[in-house]
Order: C-alpha cells, then sequence, then structure tokens
C-alpha cells in the first residue's frame, strides 16, 4: 500500500518552488537555509520568524526531507545568481555559511 504525503502548510506550483501558503513570500528554501546556515531548531525559526507557525516550520522541513534534492537545486541555483554578480559588496554571513556546506 502507497501513500502520498501532504503538506496542508506548503503550496507547490509546478513551475514555482514550494512556498508557504499563509505568506506566498516564503519560500521552503528560505526556511530551509536557516537550518542549513544556522543550525536552527524549528522553535528557533519560529522565534526569529515571528510570523512562522510551528506548524508551517515542521511542515516546510518536512517537505525539505522529502524534496531535498528539488530545494538543493533552488538553493544552489540562487547562489549561482549571487556568485554572478561580482559588484555585490561583501557577502551575508548566511551566504558563506551556505557556501561552506557545500551548496553554493
Amino acid at each position: 500500500m502507497s501513500t502520498t504525503a501532504t503538506y496542508p502548510h506548503i503550496t507547490k506550483d509546478s513551475d514555482q518552488p514550494a512556498r508557504l501558503v499563509s505568506t506566498p513570500r516564503v519560500r521552503v528554501a528560505q526556511i530551509v537555509m536557516d537550518y542549513l546556515a544556522h543550525g536552527w531548531s524549528v522553535e528557533e525559526m519560529c522565534r526569529h520568524h515571528e510570523y512562522l507557525s510551528k506548524a508551517e516550520a515542521h511542515a516546510a522541513m518536512a517537505y525539505y526531507f522529502d524534496h531535498q534534492d528539488e530545494i538543493d537545486r533552488e538553493i544552489a541555483a540562487e547562489c549561482e545568481a549571487l556568485a554572478s554578480l561580482e559588484t555585490l559588496p561583501a557577502r551575508s554571513r548566511i551566504w558563506a555559511r551556505i557556501k561552506a556546506r557545500g551548496l553554493c
């Protein structure tokens, strides 16, 4: 018997990144970057982002672990786009941590 996972707080259109239903400007990849760059737990993410509920953060992380290649590619593409902008001032600490983990 096979089951299909659902993510009630996540929306994913076929040609768009996965996003929060309640705050569509927030992508799952952005939440995951907090996890990868800072090692934040769900509780820490919610403390730093007041708009984020624990259920949304857990759903985002579940989506990530079920679709890790997809989200890692999205993060890598974003890093490549940033890397191509040589005129940017010093990189952020988040970018440096993501790069150090090999995602950029």
